[in-house]
């Protein structure tokens, strides 16, 4: 069993805007480095508590690895490997809009973005760098910093999209409890809560079934 604690990584001047980021890289701006020091110290708390961190593995974008860099030296750990399977989705010709922008673009909200990463696309290159990590930090626990798409994305898989619930994002900074075990991947803990046994909470790593676009 590996587990693995996503932390979405801190604000950016994007995010304090609404401007969809996906690949571009755009930097953290200073209430995100400050973000990035309250997840590290949470993260030092479940430490103090008995929760033992093996490593720290994050999207080799900037917002990432730098939010991944202080989390690492508030918690102790080596400096962050760099896993290019853990970058935002690309949200194509949208990038850098805002809602309004967006619309002016595609008006028809179900229209195709040129460009635009299926979230379904984004789980068939997450999954298996995870699994890779799994079989390399056998019985480990990892933090993986990376970003709200991806988490969001993943979430949506093993829950038969229940979560993240309609209207609800990924905060910037919030944990995630991830397991890797026997073929399959679970949700053991979403932004700091227990999941609601209704809901599914664990997936084939086997990704011949459908999965959601």
């Amino acid at each position: 069993m590996t587990t693995f604690t996503f932390v979405r990584h801190g604000q950016t001047d994007w995010n304090f805007q609404k401007r969809i980021q996906g690949t571009t890289d755009v930097p953290l701006n200073e209430t995100g480095r400050e973000q990035a020091r309250e997840a590290g110290h949470a993260l030092a708390a479940r430490a103090q508590a008995g929760q033992q961190w093996d490593g720290i593995v994050a999207s080799p974008l900037s917002r990432a690895r730098e939010t991944a860099e202080i989390v690492a030296e508030i918690v102790g750990l080596p400096a962050p490997e760099l896993v290019p399977a853990l970058v935002e989705r690309s949200y194509g010709e949208v990038e850098g809009l805002d809602a309004a922008g967006i619309a002016e673009r595609f008006p028809d909200p179900l229209a195709e973005v040129p460009g635009r990463e299926r979230r379904s696309e984004v789980v068939r290159r997450v999954l298996p760098a995870l699994e890779l990590l799994a079989e390399e930090h056998s019985g480990e626990s990892l933090i993986v910093v990376s970003h709200g798409g991806v988490i969001a994305s993943l979430l949506r898989y093993i829950t038969e999209k229940k979560l993240p619930e309609q209207g609800h994002g990924i905060p910037n900074g919030s944990a995630h409890d991830f397991v890797i075990e026997a073929g399959e991947v679970s949700i053991a803990e979403f932004n700091g809560a227990a999941i609601d046994p209704a809901i599914r909470m664990r997936a084939p790593l086997a990704l011949e079934l459908t999965l959601p676009s």
